[in-house]
């Protein structure tokens, strides 16, 4: 099965199964052109965790940023959310700004697939297709074995703690370490709240709502914000500054 051969990759290069290994082979099991992966939580900041190229990054990167998304939708419904094409009217009316950037980014399709075990609900496995697509029953049922095969080795590594990076990653594609991309992201909100007198849900808004208007990642606005390269105001818009800690 296409499954073990993210297996066989893994044992090759001295490592064990990780989630980015499951991304790689959705790719080549389903019709799909890129798969990632996001940690999601309902308490804490969420992230992107690996993904199998530019267009999935950016997708991920996107909806997280946004706040709006078929992986965002797939995490708080907690059920697949299958788009086959992003030109039609549903997705442009539910994420407008989205379903642009997606299409501008190079996706026609996405497919988002919660990862669940029982109410334990760690994050999403996004895939895309850069032309019209329609997952048949077979391709969907597959897509929801990658999800959960993704579960189980994100929840595992998770038990672990071992603060390495899942899995390892492939020649060439790094990806976050999964709580230091969260702490990090997790103190710039604190400080946010002190800087801008606001509660958690209200400073992570404004944390995402910039690094969306300035066309950067999350995570490295959060490290200016930590850092004190990058300060907020109530009053004024943020301003960046010389000062390192």
């Amino acid at each position: 099965m296409e499954k073990n051969h993210s297996a066989t990759r893994a044992a090759r290069r001295g490592a064990r199964v990780g989630v980015v290994d499951v991304c790689t082979a959705a790719v080549a099991a389903l019709p799909v052109g890129g798969a990632g992966l996001s940690a999601m939580s309902r308490t804490a900041a969420s992230h992107p965790l690996c993904s199998t190229d530019d267009i999935s990054e950016q997708l991920d990167e996107l909806q997280l940023t946004l706040g709006e998304g078929p992986c965002v939708d797939a995490f708080l419904r907690g059920s697949a959310v299958l788009t086959p094409d992003l030109l039609t009217g549903e997705p442009q009316d539910r994420w407008a700004v989205f379903a642009d950037a997606a299409l501008e980014a190079g996706a026609r399709a996405v497919f988002a697939l919660p990862l669940q075990m029982g109410a334990i609900s760690p994050g999403v496995l996004d895939l895309y297709a850069d032309a019209p697509t329609v997952l048949d029953t077979e391709e969907l049922a597959d897509a929801l074995a990658f999800a959960d095969l993704a579960t189980l080795l994100l929840l595992d590594a998770r038990i672990e703690e071992t603060g390495a990076s899942i899995g390892g990653a492939s020649p060439g594609r790094g990806f976050e370490d999964l709580g230091g991309y969260r702490a990090e992201i997790d103190q710039a909100t604190g400080i946010l709240t002190v800087q801008l007198g606001v509660g958690i849900d209200e400073a992570f808004v404004r944390l995402r709502a910039y690094a969306y208007m300035q066309g950067r990642r999350l995570a490295d606005v959060a490290a200016d914000v930590v850092d004190h390269r990058l300060r907020f105001s109530p009053d004024a818009e943020p301003e960046r500054t010389d000062e390192e800690t």
